[in-house]
């Protein structure tokens, strides 16, 4: 998810941590997520206990968009501990669950294993993926917050086509990239961070969770690479993907500019001047012929 952010000199970051190369900030950013999982899986932003009760942690976006799964195979990259993983599977899906962090592909398995969900979790990077999973999937689905830790959305899209078999459905639900570029700090809509992919992550002081702005974490710094909206679509198409739909949404399910932001009773969180002005999320849906 996106987080309340303080923009910090990437030099001086590589100068304190020492930090070369994209494996440096993967490595980094694996032992942060190995972190949060464990914070995560107990806060109330999760609701854990509830989605144990049968609270579906899904939204209507991702439901309405894929209609019925049951019967179907389903990859889920970036799944981190399994929640909305194990929400597909509780409609019906044959599910597998992908993320680097191995903290979060411990605790997706226990979680399978407590509710008795069946649902296969391996812990891989984005680009190995391909090395360490088989098979081919009706459905490969990602969301929320994911997109933002990938070096290389190129890469990411012949990922998608791999595992996606013929016919097969892809779809992704995330924060708009153009919400982005505003000061999540500031009250008032002002243009803070880029747009547009930089030649270098961007790097962030580690200030708790998304889900807990006061839990203890010892990762100092987050690294994250900016995208555009264009740069999905043409990561989808180069690797040989039909887009079928490409949606934006005014709302969000997170308050991304949380001084800016107030959530209706329908659980959106909008801006409250230039309510319908600004895209918040966008959702993709692709095929693979």
């Amino acid at each position: 998810m996106l987080r309340t952010i303080i923009l910090m000199s990437l030099t001086a970051i590589d100068q304190n941590m020492g930090l070369r190369g994209m494996d440096a900030y993967t490595q980094s950013n694996r032992e942060l997520w190995n972190e949060w999982a464990a914070i995560h899986e107990h806060s109330s932003f999760y609701n854990l206990d509830g989605f144990k009760a049968g609270r579906c942690s899904l939204n209507s976006i991702e439901l309405d968009a894929l209609g019925e799964v049951a019967g179907k195979s389903l990859l889920h990259l970036q799944c981190h501990f399994g929640m909305d993983t194990l929400g597909w599977a509780r409609r019906g899906a044959r599910v597998t669950g992908a993320d680097f962090s191995e903290t979060a592909i411990a605790r997706a398995r226990s979680l399978s294993h407590e509710l008795n969900i069946p649902a296969e979790f391996v812990v891989s990077e984005m680009q190995d993926l391909p090395h360490v999973l088989r098979g081919t999937f009706d459905i490969v689905f990602t969301s929320y917050g994911v997109l933002l830790w990938l070096p290389a959305l190129s890469h990411w899209g012949q990922v998608v086509a791999h595992f996606l078999r013929p016919g097969g459905t892809f779809f992704v639900v995330e924060f708009h990239p153009f919400a982005s570029v505003f000061d999540d700090e500031s009250a008032e809509l002002r243009v803070r961070y880029p747009y547009f992919a930089q030649p270098n992550p961007l790097a962030f002081p580690v200030i708790g969770s998304y889900a807990d702005r006061n839990a203890s974490v010892s990762t100092s710094v987050e690294y994250c690479w900016p995208f555009s909206l264009s740069d999905v679509v043409n990561a989808l198409i180069s690797a040989g993907l039909r887009i079928e739909a490409l949606h934006e949404y005014p709302y969000s399910c997170f308050a991304q500019m949380p001084l800016l932001m107030s959530q209706n009773e329908a659980q959106e969180w909008r801006l409250r001047e230039h309510a319908d002005a600004v895209p918040l999320m966008f959702s993709i849906k692709a095929t693979k012929a």
